[in-house]
């Protein structure tokens, strides 16, 4: 066990670094999520609710660009230069790759989330309990998963360019169609039956619901269909996985 986590500790310091060193995953990640909030928290912030709602979508914002970017952009671009090849015969344990990439995600997704978390206390003027914070957190890291298996899946299936521009599809798509930055009671009626078929939505009304945000919500429905998008899409990277060792 303990050459396990040696293993993943060492894995996980090395996927850090080199995210770290990539301007192209910094900027979506951690540049992005905080600028927008200020933006629209802040800056032009309407009615005093709009600060404590959009921390709720933001949220499920800045965790969407690191398990994206972190998987999609990456997996695909080692996939392409024979590295996941040389995985195979390393002696290590098995999943320490994934695993190490998924430790890594989430720490950027926290401290993209710690920024957010900042202005909005102590800038926008947001006030929730303290275990509402915690919550929320909780809420926001695990909203990371679903898109981690999107981007497994974009990895192992797209060559790197390809990668990069279906990762800037899906980031854009689900942040702009899912509510994230608008709430989708502004859009048209087709948008907003859209909107419901995905994942970015339902996280996001789960995180509302969360924060208490102005608004009675049900999230029953939010909590079964997320459920079963993740199942899917967890499918979905298990096939993509199998496909690249075969």
């Amino acid at each position: 066990m303990s050459r396990t986590l040696r293993v993943l500790a060492a894995e996980t310091g090395a996927q850090i670094l080199i995210n770290l060193r990539q301007m192209e995953f910094i900027i979506p990640t951690l540049v992005m999520p905080a600028g927008f909030y200020t933006l629209f928290a802040v800056v032009l912030p309407g009615s005093s609710d709009n600060a404590a709602y959009l921390l709720a979508s933001f949220g499920i914002f800045a965790v969407l660009g690191p398990a994206v970017f972190g998987f999609g952009v990456s997996v695909a671009n080692e996939r392409e230069r024979g590295w996941l090849q040389l995985k195979r015969v390393v002696p290590a344990p098995a999943g320490s790759y994934v695993g190490a990439k998924l430790m890594a995600t989430l720490l950027v997704a926290a401290i993209a989330l710690a920024e957010i978390y900042a202005i909005a206390g102590f800038f926008a003027g947001v006030e929730l309990d303290q275990p509402v914070w915690f919550a929320l957190l909780a809420v926001h890291l695990v909203s990371a998963i679903p898109f981690v298996f999107i981007g497994l899946i974009i990895g192992f299936f797209m060559p790197s360019n390809g990668a990069v521009a279906l990762s800037n599809i899906v980031f854009l798509g689900l942040s702009a169609l899912g509510g994230l930055w608008i709430p989708i009671i502004v859009f048209p009626p087709l948008m907003q039956t859209f909107a419901s078929y995905l994942p970015s939505y339902h996280l996001a009304e789960i995180a509302l619901a969360v924060s208490g945000a102005p608004g009675e919500r049900d999230i029953t429905g939010n909590l079964a269909n997320i459920a079963i998008m993740s199942a899917v899409l967890g499918l979905g990277a298990v096939i993509a996985w199998a496909n690249q060792r075969s």
